[in-house]
């Protein structure tokens, strides 16, 4: 498989259009962006293939990963990678999430499955900052910013997947201030590792009495080295033996009378535990956004180096074959690739921005951005994951058998990718949230001021904008029509949601990439960008009008098998 290049103009472009280096000067984004670089490409990138073909082992509770995961992971905290966006107080560096993110998604193109290593421990260290005591701050957060130790999220059990009501992990008080965890999660990224001597495992539970379904979980850390320097009774029972990341330890954990400590007010653990999961979310859109990159480098040398078949007119007719990047098929496949992973940095970049602004910006300007940032990351999430499924179904394409066989590469990104339409909520999870939590909830006011900023942002009387504009008016039309003639339908209000979620990602996209060519600045960049935006609104965005019909169709009053069903 051809070896991973950074793609540094490209995000540096991207985060201009963003307008996310109002805090950062330019020598300093440049150092930190070609420094990440170079640690991507030589220290992550050659340990990736051996990640998917080693796996992870486990040994009497112990989990050893892959071959050079421990030395990139101690590069990694010596270069203060870990602390990048973090809080100077806990012995971070203070830079804007935006950088952050940019530097994530070369660790993610480079090796998804290490990167998710240090990836859920900053959900972690988000979660505590927010909810976590003065003394839970003061002895965690230097350790999980520093890269010391690493941190999970622990939610689901073999019963209660996204329906988290139903979960059965218990917390019992020890009388000391601490409590005895016992219950046992599944599917926790990373949850045991040799990268660390701690992980501090953040597990919801219910206490004593609790009230039943969501309201009555309740958010604990529970370390699995105490401060005492015990080993606390928290035990991997098993690695899944999973389709993709193999190179990540997803766990199976037992909590055998664990301690742990309570975060935040009882019964309110869900409410703490979404600064995780909403953080998590727009990480998993650079994860699928980073296969697709990878995917088109390697489709694009691929093509331009794999003579086969002739073309129409002739490439080269002194040559038995052209080489396959002549094919229109071909450059239809490679533009897909190619639109879709310029549009979802955009996407990403876009809510880093927002998440920046959230967290610390001006009281008002942070709460208009929560309500943004809340609007569009299901969109995002959504739409990007499943746009990188197809993105890096076309590497395969691109390869033909070769793509099939593992000694290409490509057919890992395909497997790898897969989970990013599944964790962290399926697409239709984000789907169902953003109609019935953010579009009816509010009678479409979010949509409309955003729509109305992208207006404003592309008004022009030329042909490109024009046509965005007019796929943004559509959108509120259709947005109108699910307010006002399916709303109080639950069925065909959930028939609808994943359609309408796709419709809104393509227009936001479209309206991303008409932006990006109208702010760029460089000459070479201009005319790529220019041949992304036309392909995309030739070719991809007519897609709305086949979700658009389906949403006004309106939902199947029956499924037939269901009479067949004895549940």
């Amino acid at each position: 498989m051809p070896r991973y290049q950074v793609p540094l103009q490209e995000i540096r472009s991207a985060l201009v259009c963003c307008g996310a280096l109002e805090d950062v000067d330019a020598a300093t984004l440049d150092a930190v962006l070609d420094e990440a670089a170079r640690f991507a490409e030589r220290e992550l990138a050659s340990c990736y293939r051996d990640g998917d073909r080693e796996g992870c082992r486990l040994y009497q509770g112990e989990v050893t990963t892959p071959p050079g995961f421990y030395e990139a992971y101690r590069a990694f905290c010596e270069g203060g990678w870990p602390g990048l966006a973090q809080s100077e107080v806990y012995g971070g560096q203070g830079l804007s999430l935006s950088v952050h993110m940019a530097v994530y998604e070369m660790l993610v193109s480079a090796n998804l499955s290490w990167a998710l290593y240090p990836t859920i421990t900053w959900g972690a260290i988000a979660t505590i900052a927010a909810h976590g005591s003065a003394e839970q701050r003061e002895h965690y957060l230097p350790r999980l910013v520093s890269g010391e130790w690493t941190g999970t999220m622990c939610l689901t059990e073999s019963h209660a997947g996204s329906d988290l009501g139903l979960l059965r992990t218990r917390a019992r008080p020890a009388g000391d201030g601490s409590y005895a965890i016992s219950g046992t999660k599944i599917f926790i990224s990373s949850g045991e590792q040799d990268l660390t001597d701690n992980i501090v495992h953040l597990v919801l539970a219910r206490l004593p009495d609790a009230p039943a379904g969501t309201g009555g979980i309740s958010l604990f850390i529970v370390p699995k080295v105490l401060a005492t320097g015990e080993r606390n009774t928290v035990t991997c029972g098993g690695i899944e033996a999973k389709m993709g990341i193999h190179g990540n330890a997803t766990c199976t954990l037992n909590f055998d009378a664990a301690t742990g400590y309570l975060v935040g007010a009882p019964n309110r653990g869900l409410a703490a535990m979404f600064t995780f999961i909403n953080e998590s979310r727009v990480e998993v859109c650079l994860q699928a956004q980073g296969q697709m990159e990878r995917a088109y480098q390697a489709s694009l040398a691929y093509a331009c180096e794999r003579k086969q078949m002739r073309s129409s007119p002739r490439w080269d007719a002194g040559q038995p074959a052209d080489p396959i990047i002549v094919h229109a098929d071909v450059q239809r496949l490679l533009l897909t690739q190619r639109s879709f992973s310029e549009a979802a940095r955009l996407f990403s970049y876009e809510l880093a921005a927002l998440l920046q602004v959230s967290r610390h910006g001006k009281p008002n300007e942070a709460a208009m951005a929560e309500r943004q940032l809340a609007f569009l990351t299901p969109i995002a999430k959504g739409f990007i994951s499943e746009c990188a499924q197809e993105a890096t179904s076309h590497a395969i394409q691109v390869f033909g058998g070769h793509g099939f066989i593992t000694e290409t590469g490509v057919e890992q990104l395909y497997r790898d990718v897969r989970i990013t339409a599944v964790y962290e909520g399926t697409t239709a999870i984000q789907g169902v949230d953003l109609l019935t939590r953010k579009l009816l909830a509010d009678n479409g006011e979010q949509l409309h001021r955003w729509t109305a900023e992208m207006c404003r942002q592309v008004a022009d009387e030329d042909t490109l904008p024009v046509r965005v504009l007019v796929a943004i008016d559509e959108w509120r039309t259709l947005a109108t029509y699910v307010l006002e003639q399916i709303g109080d339908d639950p069925h065909a209000l959930n028939m609808a949601a994943v359609p309408f979620l796709m419709y809104s990602g393509y227009v936001i996209s479209a309206w991303l990439l008409l932006r990006a060519f109208l702010l760029e600045t460089d000459e070479t960049s201009t005319g790529r960008r220019l041949e992304s935006l036309r392909f995309y609104l030739d070719h991809i965005l007519p897609r709305t009008s086949a979700l658009a019909a389906s949403i006004y169709a309106g939902a199947p009053q029956a499924f037939t098998e269901l009479s067949a069903l004895e549940c």
